[in-house]
Parts: structure tokens; sequence; C-alpha cells
């Protein structure tokens, strides 16, 4: 072998490629690199090497060392392997570097190399922890193209694992990484030609169990605890809103330490979609009992004291038409005193009778807002009804003149529709709902106690449908 002749170039050559996979060193989110401890074995045929005469019977190949520090005073001609991802490599050694080349009696050459490798991946966290990563690793030559030299996986096998690797892949504590050697053969261009590749596939499912455990289950438990609200008396201000308040800032905490502990990626990854949408089912709740607070305070203090008011000019009415009944009754007189006095009598008629419509038009509206019960009072109070029916009869009933009847007097302004406009009856549809909303009982916590469960319940079942598709839409691809 001294005497052997270094061989510049070669053509037409076909190199095939073996790998050990002795094990999965690490796997860096943020630097999108994968570490991989692996026994490199690259065949080729030269018809120009003859060791039959150096070799023993016995044998069928001969061994030799190779220092990767001085390739250039190698006597023999090897392939310029180009690993296209490759970020950094090491060479392994203890005593010395773990290389060695086989020369074959057919005239075959073997290098073999253990080496640890950094490998650069293209990774895509938007599904993340749905998310399964790909990366293509391309065993190619970068100076001799498809006509002098083509690449190929060896046929025993291509790929081989220790045996603590699983059917599954090499499990890590986050991921599941597997390997497989295409056999359809890849082109890469460089920019002069057409190089043949090897490419073997490596993929990397992520370990879905932890983050089941550690993030989905308990954002999904404060949100659940958050509809406790909804059986809590209003008046119980201090406790409703300790439950609440509480659980939104745990969910905001949560959302911003996954946040600075995941991957970064260009769009909202899909456990903040999840984390951002229980935020905001407690925030809607903490929101409803704003507004239950608000029609409480408007059914305590403001629609009470506008009935009390209403309440007494209608009993100040109902006496005053008592009294002007009472001096309207008197004896007999005579001609002459009735004459003087019936123009007094005139003008006193034309004010009864305003007074009269305008009391009619307050019974009616009183009538009208207990005609259609709201959500605190479902059934009118016996008093409202007596005041109400009393106010109506009073105002539908003639009045009584100097012992003469006056049908008319009480028919006056007994037509709502003719003068209710639009804008009052949007003021009584909003009076409404605000006393609806302010329910003594609470009817919208009863509603929100169905409702926000069920919003959830759609929401859940199409987050994880729709994500689950995309997750084996790409892992298929």
């Amino acid at each position: 072998m001294s005497n052997y002749v270094v061989i510049v170039s070669a053509k037409n050559i076909e190199v095939s490629i073996s790998l050990f996979i002795n094990r999965v060193s690490a796997v860096e989110e943020s630097k999108e690199e994968i570490s991989l401890e692996v026994f490199l074995q690259v065949y080729w045929e030269d018809t120009r090497i003859n060791i039959t005469e150096e070799l023993p019977d016995a044998d069928d190949h001969l061994e030799l060392t190779w220092d990767t520090t001085h390739v250039e005073e190698q006597k023999f001609w090897i392939p310029d392997l180009y690993i296209r991802q490759l970020r950094d490599m090491k060479v392994l050694s203890l005593f010395q570097e773990m290389t060695s080349v086989r020369i074959y009696r057919n005239q075959t050459m073997r290098i073999s190399i253990g080496a640890t490798v950094q490998i650069k991946c293209d990774m895509d966290f938007v599904l993340y922890p749905l998310d399964v990563q790909k990366c293509a690793v391309d065993f190619s030559s970068y100076k001799y193209t498809i006509p002098s030299m083509t690449f190929k996986w060896r046929d025993d096998p291509p790929l081989s694992f220790p045996s603590d690797f699983g059917k599954d892949g090499y499990r890590l504590p986050k991921y599941v990484v597997s390997f497989r050697a295409e056999e359809e053969q890849h082109i890469v261009y460089y920019g002069e030609g057409n190089h043949s590749t090897a490419r073997m596939l490596i993929t990397m499912s992520r370990e879905l169990r932890s983050h089941l455990l550690e993030s989905y289950l308990p954002s999904t438990l404060f949100v659940i605890m958050s509809w406790g609200s909804f059986v809590v008396m209003p008046e119980v201000v201090p406790g409703r809103m300790v439950l609440l308040v509480t659980t939104l800032l745990s969910l905001v905490t949560m959302f911003d330490t996954i946040r600075n502990n995941s991957p970064s990626a260009l769009e909202l990854k899909c456990i903040e979609v999840w984390l951002i949408s229980c935020t905001l089912f407690v925030f809607f709740a903490l929101l409803e009992y704003f507004i239950v607070l608000f029609g409480i305070r408007y059914d305590k203090h403001w629609r009470h004291k506008k009935q009390e008011i209403e309440t007494f000019s209608i009993t100040n009415h109902v006496s005053n038409k008592e009294r002007l009944r009472g001096m309207f009754q008197h004896p007999k007189v005579s001609p002459q005193e009735s004459h003087a006095n019936t123009n007094n009598a005139t003008m006193i008629s034309t004010n009864l009778a305003n007074a009269t419509a305008n009391a009619a038009n307050t019974a009616n509206s009183v009538a009208n807002s207990h005609s259609h019960p709201v959500a605190n009072s479902k059934d009118p109070s016996p008093v409202q009804n007596d005041i109400a029916a009393h106010a109506t009869s009073a105002a539908k009933e003639p009045i009584e003149v100097d012992g003469n009847l006056n049908p008319e007097a009480g028919r006056v302004g007994l037509d709502p529709a003719s003068t209710v406009t639009g804008k009052q009856k949007f003021q009584l549809l909003t009076k409404h709902v605000i006393l609806y909303v302010g329910s003594q009982r609470g009817t919208i916590d009863q509603i929100s106690l169905g409702l926000f469960p069920l919003c959830f319940l759609l929401f859940s079942i199409t987050y994880w449908i729709s994500y689950i598709s995309e997750s084996k839409r790409r892992a298929s691809a």
C-alpha cells in the first residue's frame, strides 16, 4: 500500500450510505437544532484498487487507520460528502479518533466515522403543542454532479438503532423522535448543476400528556370555577368578586408564564388561543356580574323612588276628587243663587276635567307597567293593583257637577296610543330590560349558568377538531 498512487478524481461512481443512530442528545427549540450521536458508513467501489496479493486468503477485507487531521496525506481517493443541514460536527475520540477505512477484496471501500452532529431543522410552532416537526437531512456531493456521482441508501439496512430505541422512536422528555430513509432519489441544485442526494427524514412528535396536565386541565378548571359565581347571590359582592377576579388573574399569570417558556412563532400559537379564550370566558362572567349589579341598583333606588312618587300623586288625586264631589253635592238653592254660581261651576268643571285627564294618563302608565311584569316582580303586589284599578275607575267615572253627571269629563286622555311616542316606547323597553337584569330572583344568572357552559363546550369541540385535523394534515404532508 505504500506504493499506492493518489487518485485525483473518479467518474460514474455510486456512493451508498448507512447510518447507525446511537442517541438523540437534545432538541433545542430556540436554535431550531437537533443533536445526534451517529456512526456514519460510506461505501463506494473503485476498480483501480487491487489488494489480492496483500490480503490473506482467510480475510475478505483490509483494515486501515485513517487520520482525519491529515486527510491530504492519505494515498486513496474519497468522495466529498456534503450534508446540507449540518451545523457542526465533532469526531468522537477516546484514545484515538473513532474512524476507520476498510478495503474489501471485491474492490469496495468503506469509511466509518463516529461523531456528534448538530442538524439545523426549520421548525414551525404555530400548532404548539400539537405541532409535528419534520427535518430533512440530505447527503450529497458538493463538487460532483449527477453524471459523475450518485448517492443512495445501502440496503442492509440503511438506518439501524440500539436496543433502547422504542418501536415508535427515541423518547425525549418533550419529543418522540423517529427516523426514516427515503428510498426515492432526490436532486438538489447548488448553482453549478444537479446533485444526487440521499435523504433522511427526522420526525419529532411532541409529548402532549404533560401539556394537558400542566396547561389545559388547570385552565379548564379555572373556567368551570368561574361558573360557580352564577349560583352566588348577587348581594354577596365580596365573595363573588373575589372568586371571579382571582380566577381571572390566575389565567393571566398562566398565559404569561407559558408564553415566556414556549418557543416563538410568527402567529398566535395553539395553546395561546386556548388560554386567551379561557380568559375571555372568565372576563365575560365578571362583566355579567357588573350588569347584574347595575340592574339591582336601578331596581332598589331609582325605580322604587319613582313608584313612590307616582303612588303618592295618585292617592292625592283620589282624595281631591272625593273632596270636590262633596263640595258640589249641596242642598238646592234659589234660582238667583244658582245663576250666580253657574259661571264658577263651569270653570271648576273644566279644571277638574283637565286634572282627571292627567290622572287617567298616570293611572294608565302604572297599569301598563304592571300588565307586563318584569323579571323582579312577575305578579304585581295587591297594593299596586288596588291603586291602578282605583285610579283607572276614577278616571272613567263621570263627574258630577252641581248634581248633574258629566260623562265626557272622565274619558279625557284614555287613548295612550295617541300620546305615547317612539322615544317613550324605547324608554319603557329599556326600563323593562334593566329591571329584568336586576331581578332579585337571579334570572339572568340562571340563564348564564346554562349559556356559559354550552358556549365553552362548543368552543372546546371546535378548537380540538380544527387543530388536531390541521396537525394530522401537516404530519402527513
